[in-house]
């Protein structure tokens, strides 16, 4: 009898062995095929205990089965179920149409799991070993799962198509040879891709990626003191949220007793840069107490993302620095202890509509941050601050952000404009405080009104004059362009005369300093 007539009939070749005939009549069933011993310690995939020629079966035999295997029995679904089995030799599917059910959970490979351009309906690798899974290209019209495997050169998911869902939860993931633990540039992917509680050890690549709902690496911890990111994923699209936020895990069993049960939080943390330039996203980034440990020369990279709401309160960098260069939120949701110090923060060009601040946010620390972001003047991050806070009713404080934007320009100019740029400042606080004008306008005019009235002035001219008022004289003085009547018809000699030069200079002063600021504010810049 020839393989294919074996193959069709459902009877099973003549070479193979005890573990590969179970798993043959298991297909045809649509069973499950265990093959574990039951000690949680020999049965562990990842553990060192061996495993003999009564736990394997060939590669070779599962990708028969899977491509052209044979008919299911009568009433039954074929499909590879697979538990505590260790595979030999490569399993190549490169290219190939796989039409059963496959999941494998607690298996061991021997060798890498070839994967490219092959189609799947589901795909379910759980808690298995495999030395490097390669799967550029591959199709599922569901789901590909590969929670709590370990993968030992990495994994390619290049430009694959994942129909539904993939799950990367607790899996553990360590570098290839050109330095990345996982390479998804490309993928597509038509639910969420969650990787809760990953541990990535390289470069975690998801370049141009498509995330249909939402990404969550929750609890993920990516390291990568190789190159420079952690985590490059530019261009990425996201339909509603990205997650970079704690993952609650449950308490561990104890043996011989009952453990309360509880759970604890583990943080999103990682260990070398994070690229998210050009990235589109639904609903939100969300870094709740996500914490980033950068060398000096890596950094969060969000130039031009665009999202409506980005929620920046994580923990704040000690080195590195954070770029939002050109980012577009509508909503910044923040802390004051998030954002990195002065020149390491850095947004040029970034726009938002609303600040939700998460806490104390008082205005002298936001003039911090403003200034924490401009290494060399700018007024567009003040004018921007400025301009959401009388947006939300806040006009006494976008004044004081105007007013703190002038002061900061002051320092660039040269020493006569700075000079003047104190006075007026010091003054009338460059007209953003204009009461305090009127203030310096009634004391002046007090103190005038008091020196004139213990002097006689003689008129110019006999006959020609108005009844001497030393109030109203000080104010015709004070005033300019406005005339009261009073000055040009009496005769000042010596310090009087220096007095009234020094009233109309300081009437100038004050009123082209309100005039100033009365047009800025007209402009409700």
């Amino acid at each position: 009898m020839t393989e294919g007539a074996t193959i069709r009939d459902g009877d099973p070749p003549d070479d193979l062995t005890a573990a590969e005939m179970g798993m043959w009549q298991a297909f045809r069933n649509g069973t499950v095929y265990d093959l574990s011993s039951g000690d949680t310690v020999v049965d562990d995939p990842h553990g060192g205990h061996p495993w003999g020629e009564e736990r394997t079966v060939r590669a070779r035999i599962i990708c028969w089965l899977l491509l052209d295997g044979p008919p299911a029995l009568a009433g039954r679904v074929s499909s590879l179920k697979l538990v505590g089995v260790r595979i030999s030799g490569t399993m190549d599917l490169a290219g190939g149409t796989v039409v059963p059910y496959v999941e494998l959970r607690g298996c061991r490979f021997d060798r890498e799991v070839r994967l490219p351009e092959a189609r799947f309906t589901t795909l379910r690798l759980v808690d298995c070993a495999v030395p490097r899974l390669e799967a550029a290209r591959v199709h599922t019209e569901g789901d590909l799962h590969l929670p709590r495997c370990r993968f030992h050169n990495g994994v390619r998911l290049t430009d694959a198509h994942i129909g539904t869902d993939l799950l990367l939860n607790q899996a553990i993931v360590y570098r290839d040879r050109s330095g990345r633990s996982i390479a998804a540039d490309g993928i597509g992917v038509g639910q969420d891709l969650q990787a809760e509680m990953l541990e990535s050890h390289g470069e975690l690549s998801l370049r141009g990626a498509a995330i249909g709902v939402s990404l969550s690496l929750r609890g993920a911890r990516l390291v990568n003191p190789y190159t420079r990111l952690a985590l490059n994923a530019p261009q990425l699209t996201v339909g509603r949220t990205l997650y970079l936020t704690p993952a609650g895990v449950g308490s561990p069993l104890l043996s011989g007793r009952t453990p309360a049960r509880g759970t604890r939080i583990q943080r999103f943390a990682c260990q070398g840069g994070v690229r998210l330039d050009d990235g589109r996203f639904g609903d939100a980034v969300d870094l709740e107490r996500a914490r980033f440990t950068f060398t000096d020369d890596q950094e969060l990279s969000l130039r031009r993302v665009q999202t409506p709401e980005l929620r920046f309160l994580g923990e704040r960098p000690e080195r590195g620095g954070v770029v939002l260069s050109g980012a577009r939120v509508v909503n910044l949701m923040d802390r004051a202890d998030a954002w990195p110090g002065p020149g390491l923060l850095h947004m040029g060009g970034f726009t938002y509509e609303n600040l939700v601040p998460r806490g104390p946010f008082p205005l002298e620390r936001r003039l911090e941050w403003v200034s924490a972001a401009t290494a060399e003047y700018n007024p567009e991050p003040y004018e921007l601050l400025a301009s959401v806070l009388r947006a939300g009713g806040e006009d006494e404080d976008a004044r004081e952000v105007l007013l703190a934007k002038q002061r900061r320009r002051r320092e660039t100019l040269p020493p006569a404009a700075k000079l003047w740029g104190y006075v007026q400042d010091w003054t009338v606080a460059y007209g953003y405080r204009p009461g305090r004008a009127a203030v310096w306008m009634a004391v002046l005019w007090a103190a005038s009104s008091v020196a004139f009235a213990h002097a006689e002035h003689p008129p110019l001219k006999g006959g020609e004059h108005p009844t001497w008022n030393p109030a109203l004289f000080a104010l015709d003085l004070l005033l300019p362009v406005i005339d009261l009547g009073q000055v040009g018809f009496w005769q000042l000699s010596g310090a009087w005369q220096w007095l009234a030069a020094a009233m109309i200079l300081l009437g100038w002063i004050l009123a082209t300093t309100v005039a100033a600021g009365a047009t800025r504010l007209l402009r409700r810049s």
